[in-house]
């Protein structure tokens, strides 16, 4: 990393009256400028604060910097593009950048995801995925078809839409009631399955059950589900092989479409360009974000089958046009940055990387069980939760009270890591071009954290 950041003043920076004017996702800010972390600049896989202090990233910002930082590629497109053109007009016209991106995107989903609308965010892509489901099936003679079901714990996003369908209780509780429509069923957390039951005995009950619920409410009235892949808010919960297939198979039959909510599993994060990929299942529409741009400008879109294209192609007068736009959707400067990024990722082969790296990550994880209170680690690639037990024999919780997740993702921060945390659990999704001596840095600080927990135990 170059010389330390000297452009701003760190007093003005970390003053108390300069920080209470700023409001931080999901933060309470009177305790944040009590200690706040500045971040000043980032270089590879590491941060820097304004102190000159070292971070290492082990959680791309916010699983969001596949490439790493300061990537030149990336840097001299914007650069290029900001001196070509910088913005179209969205309802007129649209720019080289953005065709180009979406005629790669089609490249590389699987199956026939071979249409694309691009936006500016993760809650924009999920948003749109809802709608489009529910224009599709208006316009294909089911116009009765409009809930959706989603799972609990799962993240969908900030906006109302995407907050209805999101299951995390933290998240929603506050601005409820959210939009109606909109139902949940349990995850397949097979570690502490909620239907009490074990994989593979179970059969995959928590697939199977769904087909239930879309029975139960009258297929007709079911538009679509919308699951992630791997399920961040509740401890990376990554389902058994069999459970999207069956999924697959009973929203075929049920005419329902399968949305994958890929913000965060996509562009190589689960060692395949897509987790649909990892799991060899296509749905009919795919949500994408985060690391299709590697943080550099914000940039997202969606996916979908040529069958769900198809009720929208048609002339003028039928009116049958896709009824949602974003104004930074397909913004050149993003498009060039996302095909930056899709080059950095081919020619250095980071899915190939990601599944590497990530069962290097796995096998220094396991080091972690001789401390006696790991209980499971899941994942897939360069996306890796542990969860954290107080035996892991019966598998018995720390007190929620007691944070022990939160404990060690804190501790591990001050201690030079960015992880996510919650109470019972840490998660690492490092950039792809992590390397083994970096993941040893990253394993060496959080097992240092561990025992500095258990000790104020």
């Amino acid at each position: 990393m170059p010389e330390p950041f000297t452009q701003w003043n760190p007093a003005r920076l970390l003053d108390p009256e300069s920080l209470r004017h700023l409001v931080l996702d999901l933060r309470q800010m009177q305790t944040f400028i009590e200690d706040p972390l500045v971040i000043a600049r980032a270089d590879g896989v590491w941060y820097e604060d304004v102190h000159g202090r070292r971070i290492l990233d082990g959680l791309s910002g916010i699983f969001v910097v596949t490439v790493g930082h300061g990537n030149r590629r990336v840097i001299e497109a914007i650069k290029a593009q900001l001196d070509t053109l910088a913005f179209a007009p969205p309802l007129h016209a649209t720019n080289p950048p953005a065709i180009e991106l979406v005629n790669r995107i089609a490249d590389i989903t699987p199956g026939d995801l071979n249409t694309v609308k691009l936006l500016s965010g993760g809650s924009e892509a999920t948003e749109a995925a809802m709608k489009l489901a529910r224009q599709y099936h208006k316009q294909t003679g089911n116009p009765t078809k409009y809930k959706v079901i989603a799972r609990y714990h799962g993240y969908h996003g900030a906006t109302m839409g995407a907050l209805s369908a999101t299951g995390t209780k933290r998240r929603k509780t506050m601005f409820e009631p959210t939009l109606p429509g909109f139902l949940h069923v349990y995850p397949p957390t097979c570690y502490r399955c909620p239907y009490e039951k074990t994989y593979p005995d179970c059969d995959v009950f928590c697939a199977r059950t769904i087909e239930e619920m879309i029975e139960l409410e009258g297929p007709e009235t079911v538009a679509a589900v919308i699951v992630e892949p791997i399920g961040n808010t509740g401890g990376i919960v990554t389902p058994p092989p069999e459970y999207f297939p069956i999924l697959r198979d009973l929203c075929d039959r049920h005419n329902v479409l399968l949305i994958f909510d890929e913000i965060i599993t996509g562009f190589g994060r689960t060692g395949q360009m897509f987790a649909a990929h990892t799991f060899n299942t296509t749905p009919d529409i795919l949500c994408m974000g985060k690391g299709m741009s590697s943080g550099y400008v914000p940039l997202a879109g969606i996916a979908f089958s040529d069958r769900v294209a198809s009720a929208f192609w048609g002339r003028d007068e039928d009116a049958v046009e896709f009824s949602h736009g974003h104004t930074y959707g397909g913004n050149p400067v993003a498009a060039a940055a996302g095909l930056a990024c899709l080059d950095e990722i081919r020619e250095r082969d980071l899915c190939g990387r990601a599944r590497e790296m990530g069962a290097y990550l796995w096998s220094r994880l396991e080091s972690l069980r001789d401390l006696g209170v790991v209980g499971e680690i899941r994942g897939k690639g360069l996306l890796i939760g542990v969860e954290f037990v107080k035996d892991p024999v019966t598998k018995a919780q720390f007190d929620p009270a007691i944070k022990f997740g939160v404990q060690v993702g804190k501790t591990a921060l001050r201690n030079g890591l960015l992880t996510r945390f919650d109470p019972h659990w840490v998660a690492f999704a490092p950039p792809l071009i992590i390397t083994k001596d970096e993941i040893d840095i990253m394993v060496d600080i959080v097992t240092e954290s561990v025992k500095e927990v258990l000790v104020k135990l």
